[in-house]
């Protein structure tokens, strides 16, 4: 396959280990204590990255598929408990949480490609669009279990913490898309631009993780 569509066999290599430890690394970024560069490995002549069972910084698409499963699942939860679940509302749901991660593949593929990089795998950024379903599964999961506690302003707060989290690990990943593969020479020119774009990406996890939250 092509440099833009690799293996999609590749974002399947995956253990019980590299789940939790890439879970723990995408909800807690900030005390990721490790580096955040990929690992290579020379195959046929030529550098290319270890599947993640092998390296929690390579990209996956079984955390991603996984959560935004369990995200149409617990809307279906959460409409039940609002009296209002029918299968057109649950379809709404999961055409909602896919215009979502199409939208977060859109912003992180164009700031990718302004910055000067057209090397990155499709399925890469994919894979990191995906993540953010981690976040809002955890937001949905806090709804239920303080369901009747006042549980809407808790929520909120829950949501705000997994933005915080999201901008986070993104931030970290997109420097390190950017840095590592964008030319040398480039970077001087770039260097300011992409702290404007790096904000961007952060600030966009705000509407984006409350509006995927807001099940009604």
């Amino acid at each position: 396959m092509s440099k833009y569509f690799s293996d999609p066999q590749y974002y399947f290599q995956v253990n019980d280990d590299y789940v939790m430890n890439k879970l723990k690394v995408i909800l807690f970024p900030f005390i990721h204590k490790g580096h955040w560069t990929r690992i290579t490995e020379p195959v046929q002549g030529k550098l290319s990255y270890k599947p993640p069972i092998y390296d929690i910084n390579a990209p996956d698409l079984y955390i991603p598929l996984m959560a935004f499963g369990t995200y149409v699942v617990l809307s279906g939860f959460l409409l039940g408990l609002q009296g209002k679940f029918n299968p057109e509302a649950l379809n709404r749901q999961f055409t909602k949480g896919l215009l979502g991660w199409i939208l977060q593949v859109m912003l992180l593929k164009g700031i990718i490609h302004s910055l000067g990089n057209d090397e990155t795998p499709v399925l890469d950024i994919v894979a990191y669009a995906g993540y953010a379903f981690t976040g809002v599964v955890i937001s949905l999961l806090g709804r239920l279990i303080l369901w009747g506690y006042s549980s809407y302003n808790y929520h909120h707060i829950v949501i705000a913490w997994e933005c915080f989290c999201m901008a986070v690990f993104l931030v970290k990943i997109m420097k390190r898309v950017v840095f590592t593969e964008v030319c040398t020479y480039k970077m001087y020119y770039y260097s300011t631009k992409s702290h404007y774009l790096l904000l961007l990406v952060a600030v966009a996890q705000i509407p984006l993780l409350f509006w995927l939250c807001n099940i009604n």
